[in-house]
């Protein structure tokens, strides 16, 4: 049984309906209420599964006015399910708004796990680095793009992004020119669906591939970017807000070791830039 009153935030399937859990069809078939991105969506996915529920939407443009009706439902003793189109709720998707209100309310939250297409995308794309930034939608504009790409481009992670079907081609040049067209990268599309495709290879030829094939420009797409070479990060000077003060206040060693466990950064390269600032 499930507790009432609660807010259930549910993962539901990116593409392969199997992949709803046994867990998540439970709480759909018991809540009062569910919260939906898109009621059409969820209600054929509903339809499939043999659930009759009662749907609210929660879209972006109306997340503040729905929180606060949901809410209401809440102080009456009601369960909700939150849900999204597909995959788990709040990640780049609307539902970080309901679930802030229902804690500031002081009502329980509970996650209801499952599919994920950047956790998806991460465990097959083979990306060694043991951490990730996880960036989302890139700016839809050219120049705004390559800004914001030229700040990740020195991240000592693998550097994680959705995107949008009519702008890959565009973000994977910009990608290919601010990164570098060495860089390797994984193209993850269309994951558990008939059409899935995994590709990983340089952003220069990831870029030049899916310029040349429209049908590697559809569907939802993840693409992951691997973490800055070491002797780029060497160089860089991303850290220095973190070393300067850690300098002032500690000997080399122990703040370059600081420094790398807050930041993630490779230690030799941290190293080697708190030298130069000692020397500076």
């Amino acid at each position: 049984m499930i507790e009432r009153p609660a807010l259930y935030v549910v993962a539901t399937p990116i593409g392969n309906l199997a992949d709803l859990t046994p867990r998540a069809l439970d709480v759909l078939r018991q809540v009062d209420c569910i919260a939906a991105e898109d009621t059409r969506v969820t209600g054929q996915l509903l339809k499939r599964m043999g659930i009759d529920a009662r749907m609210l939407s929660l879209r972006e443009h109306n997340e503040r006015e729905a929180a606060a009706r949901l809410i209401e439902r809440l102080a009456a003793g009601e369960a909700i399910a939150q849900v999204s189109d597909a995959g788990t709720p709040a990640v780049s998707d609307p539902g970080a708004r309901l679930v802030e209100a229902v804690h500031q309310a002081g009502f329980k939250v509970v996650p209801i796990p499952g599919a994920s297409a950047l956790l998806a995308a991460l465990a097959a794309g083979g990306m060694r680095s043991p951490r990730f930034y996880f960036h989302g939608f890139l700016e839809p504009k050219t120049g705004a793009r390559q800004a914001e790409l030229a700040t990740l481009a020195g991240l000592p992670h693998t550097v994680a992004f959705f995107e949008a079907p009519h702008r890959i081609a565009d973000s994977l040049a910009d990608m290919a020119s601010v990164f570098g067209g060495e860089r390797i990268a994984v193209l993850a599309r269309e994951l558990t669906k008939t059409f899935e495709t995994i590709r990983r290879a340089p952003l220069g030829e990831l870029a030049q591939w899916v310029a040349s094939d429209s049908n590697q420009q559809r569907g939802e797409l993840v693409i992951l970017i691997e973490a800055a070479p070491a002797d780029t990060a060497a160089g860089d000077t991303e850290f220095d807000s973190l070393l300067k003060p850690l300098l002032g206040e500690l000997p080399l060693k122990q703040a370059v070791k600081l420094a790398a466990e807050i930041s993630g950064g490779n230690r030799n390269a941290l190293y080697q830039r708190a030298l130069q600032l000692k020397e500076g």
